[in-house]
């Protein structure tokens, strides 16, 4: 061996042996073989498991054109197999003189001198270095050298496979502290949440992450139906929300045994399958964990395709049931909440009726069967004078039972804002609120009030900036005891702000999630994607700020480029 072969084999020695990954030992390995020899071309071949043939064959010195022309790789035949069958030094002069050569394919670059040497390790042959076309032929330092090569391969390969093993096992052990630390998060996250869609996406997710899933799926108990609620992952966006008959499905059948169900390659479940695909989901492996809460069957987590390929594993589902504990109590909470919510907005429905009734008994009917009765008195009068006096005030009365009523229709659904826009009816609005001295300052600046834009905002945006304010100004009348009010509207940055304060009583910071219409509020704000902000002391008054995203009407052609206000005067 020559001298600087030996130096650049103690350097190519310490580079192949330090590097971790069994894919760069390979390609160190080939390029060190063909520096240390000097060859234009060096290939490794990795035997199958039976050791007969080649199931991996890498190269270094062919282009991507050659590549191409010689079509597919070797696997084997030949003199290459040659070195299976016999894993021992080889050296060829010629490759196309030895008996066993099968030549070239066409497109084949010209190859002639050839050496080749077998990679054993732990007394089990693994592959064999190939290197071909050098300068004058390989010698004996070159037979040398290769043989050295292939040794300290053989180290570098097997502590690549020992370093991927005990990485693989440490990544295993991270997963699971990552899995724990996930179970417990969603835990704690689900258990101040109530919101029942929020509360689901979460479940989605993160079970998604526990059981490393292509996709996770929902399914919740509706009547006599399945209905997916939720989902996450490949393809969630798609199937959301879908429904298909509760009997005979796969969330019943676990629910009704209260136990998992997993299948794939190795243990298939045509039942399983066809469930899932009632919801046009293709599963090839899956998991399904029924939800129970309270001993009622409330649904199912179903986890399909795992993304590493692979089948569920029993840590898998014992995993997934451990956080469906929590996810069945998260769900079946906020349900209740939900639940306890829209009897609330009932109730709050109903008593709104209820006081209309009243206006409208109390005051409205009492008024006019007052005038009625007034009415039928002048019908004996004789005196004329007396008569047109009776006349007036009876016309008088009608006025004020008039605008009483456009008053209360106004509350109702005023038609300034249908007609004319959010801030023809928010003045109205204020006016009528003065007319019970109170002292309010309007202020409003939107995009459309100042004619920058010629389109209006969207129904349910005027709607609910409208009902806002309303509300507002009609707690503060009711249950403030505020001599003056502020209410400003403004667009900015893509969103319009309302804000209303007063000087006012105020608020016990426990009474602002109960009464006062804030519930109604918050909802709609929530609906629209806004945000609701309270600020309220006792004795320092009350601000309430609520921030909403714009959306302007589809068709601007349908609107009038005059302003709301301009059209008021």
């Amino acid at each position: 061996m020559r001298e600087e072969q030996y130096q650049q084999l103690l350097s190519a020695g310490r580079t192949l042996v330090e590097t971790r990954e069994i894919e760069s030992v390979l390609e160190r390995l080939l390029e060190t073989a063909r520096q240390v020899t000097g060859s234009r071309y060096a290939a490794l071949g990795i035997l199958d498991d039976e050791r007969r043939r080649l199931r991996r064959f890498l190269t270094v010195g062919l282009d991507d054109d050659a590549r191409r022309r010689i079509g597919d790789l070797p696997q084997g035949r030949g003199v290459l197999g040659e070195l299976i069958r016999h894993p021992a030094l080889l050296r060829l002069e010629a490759v196309g003189d030895h008996p066993r050569s099968y030549g070239f394919p066409p497109g084949h670059p010209p190859m002639d001198s050839f050496l080749g040497a077998p990679v054993v390790i732990a007394g089990e042959p693994f592959g064999n270095i190939y290197l071909t076309e050098k300068e004058g032929g390989f010698d004996a330092g070159d037979e040398e050298a290769i043989a050295v090569i292939a040794e300290w391969a053989a180290v570098a390969i097997e502590n690549a496979r020992l370093h991927e093993s005990v990485t693989r096992q440490r990544d295993e052990l991270q997963r699971a502290v990552e899995t724990l630390e996930a179970t417990t998060s969603i835990a704690r996250a689900l258990a101040g949440e109530t919101d029942l869609d929020r509360v689901l996406e979460l479940i989605a997710k993160r079970g998604r992450a526990v059981v490393d899933a292509e996709l996770l799926v929902i399914t919740l108990v509706r009547g006599d139906e399945i209905v997916i609620a939720a989902a996450a992952g490949k393809g969630a966006a798609d199937l959301h929300p879908r429904s298909a008959p509760a009997e005979d499905s796969t969330t019943a059948r676990v629910l009704e045994s209260r136990r998992a169900l997993r299948f794939g390659a190795s243990a298939p479940n045509d039942f399983a399958q066809r469930g899932l695909a009632r919801f046009a989901i293709d599963a090839h492996s899956g998991l399904v964990v029924p939800l129970v809460f309270r001993q009622q069957g409330i649904g199912a987590l179903m986890a399909v395709n795992r993304a590493a390929g692979e089948d569920f594993s029993d840590d898998h589902q014992r995993l997934l049931e451990a956080f469906a504990v929590s996810a069945a109590t998260a769900v079946g909470t906020a349900q209740n909440v939900s639940d306890e919510q829209a009897r609330r907005r009932l109730e709050a429905t109903e008593e709104e009726r209820r006081r209309w009734a009243r206006e409208l008994h109390d005051e409205t009917l009492q008024e006019l069967a007052a005038l009625r009765i007034g009415l039928a008195v002048a019908q004996r009068l004789e005196d004329p004078e007396e008569l047109r006096g009776v006349v007036r005030q009876a016309v008088g009365d009608l006025d004020s039972r008039i605008a009483g009523l456009r008053g209360l229709i106004a509350d109702v659904r005023p038609g300034a804002l249908d007609e004319l826009g959010f801030a023809a009816a928010v003045e109205d609005l204020v006016d009528r609120v003065r007319a019970r001295d109170l002292e309010v300052a309007l202020a409003v600046d939107l995009d459309w009030e100042a004619g920058r834009v010629a389109q209006r905002m969207v129904p349910e945006l005027e709607d609910a900036l409208y009902r806002l304010t309303q509300e507002a100004l009609t707690n503060i009348l009711k249950h403030a005891g505020a001599t003056s009010a502020q209410v400003r509207v403004q667009e900015t940055g893509g969103a319009v702000e309302l804000v209303v304060t007063d000087d006012g009583a105020g608020f016990d910071r426990g009474e602002l999630t109960a009464g006062f219409g804030l519930l109604g509020m918050r909802e709609r704000v929530e609906l629209l994607g806004g945000r609701l902000d309270l600020d309220s002391q006792p004795g320092e008054g009350t601000r309430i700020h609520v921030r909403l995203p714009v959306r302007r009407r589809a068709n601007p052609a349908e609107e009038t480029v005059e302003s709301p206000r301009s059209a008021a005067r």
